[in-house]
């Protein structure tokens, strides 16, 4: 797929351009100069925006998000801040350029972002990147964090289920114990008894 013809680009696109103009009120020349160099795919000079000092935030998740979806490696510790941001929209873009970069080292990036509980609240797109990257440390990585989110009153009980849905997804039997002890959650219980049905029928 042409990158001009990825949704998820041009979301990302659309989104930045609101961001700029309602922040200065105008879009800058190198926005749209940057949009059209991510949409020719000059590799080295998406790199260059990448590094440079002094790059605003939006150029940079541009690049890397192009330079990502593109299978370059050098976009991966870009891509793993980018997961880890407090905006869910950049967590989202970035969780989709790190699924198909395929970096051996982004499953267990995302791992120790998903695990990390000083973060927690930041933990869904991890969670969910890794059951979608079906690697060896999804499933270890899942059980950790559903354990830590099986009181009643926990705030993060969004993490919970999307670890109850990957798990169901990745179909691992040694998620069994986990999800059952997921069953009485009143949040997650409903989704636990879906993965389980999931489990029985591998």
């Amino acid at each position: 797929m042409e990158i001009a013809e990825d949704p998820e680009f041009c979301s990302m696109i659309d989104r930045l351009r609101d961001e700029i103009v309602n922040d200065t009120g105008e879009l800058p020349a190198a926005f749209t100069e940057l949009s059209e160099l991510a949409v020719t795919g000059d590799r080295e000079e998406l790199h260059r925006v990448l590094t440079a000092p002094g790059q605003p935030l939006w150029a940079r998740e541009i690049a890397a998000y192009v330079l990502g979806v593109a299978g370059d490696p050098r976009a991966f510790e870009a891509l793993v801040l980018l997961l880890n941001h407090r905006d869910p929209e950049r967590c989202v873009t970035a969780a989709h350029a790190l699924a198909r970069l395929g970096d051996p080292r982004t499953a267990r990036a995302a791992a120790a972002l998903a695990t990390n509980e000083l973060r927690v609240a930041y933990a869904l797109l991890p969670v969910r990147l890794l059951a979608e990257l079906r690697a060896p440390e999804s499933v270890p990585a899942l059980i950790t964090v559903l354990g830590r989110r099986l009181r009643a009153d926990d705030p993060h009980w969004r993490v919970g289920l999307a670890c109850v849905e990957g798990l169901g997804t990745l179909g691992d039997p040694g998620a069994r114990p986990a999800l059952e002890a997921a069953l009485p959650h009143p949040r997650l219980g409903s989704a636990a008894r879906t993965s389980l049905r999931r489990l029985d029928a591998h």
